[in-house]
């Protein structure tokens, strides 16, 4: 099965990390390069995702016109800093990675798991 992890932080975590020194955030990156390289047979792809303020929206604004706006569409408090998409045998195998993850590369302390959907049929 294919699931996408979304690694995210809060608020509170981002902002700690915007204050972290060159020298700490590299150190943190390289945490998480090093869960990415131990794991690499069940990661097909993984990006790192830029801060919220670079986002830019595009959502169906009044008279069904597209509307583009700064920032992101989704409100939350919550952060997603980087995606994987990974292909393991089951829920469960996901669930050892994503802990692995929380143990090996903290920072972001939460990890989604989302499964994906295979149909070729479908597209979004």
């Amino acid at each position: 099965m294919k699931y996408l992890l979304l690694f995210c932080a809060n608020a509170q975590q981002l902002a700690e990390w915007q204050e972290l020194s060159d020298e700490a955030r590299a150190h943190k990156r390289a945490q998480a390069s090093e869960w990415l390289h131990d794991h690499r047979s069940q990661i097909r792809k993984s990006y790192g995702l830029h801060l919220p303020h670079t986002i830019t929206s595009v959502h169906v604004g009044s008279g069904g016109q597209p509307l583009v706006t700064d920032g992101p569409f989704l409100e939350g408090t919550e952060v997603i800093g980087g995606i994987a998409e990974i292909e393991v045998a089951d829920l469960d195998e996901a669930l050892h990675l994503a802990k692995a993850w929380s143990v090996q590369a903290p920072g972001y302390n939460v990890v989604e798991i989302w499964p994906l959907v295979e149909d070729p049929r479908v597209h979004v």
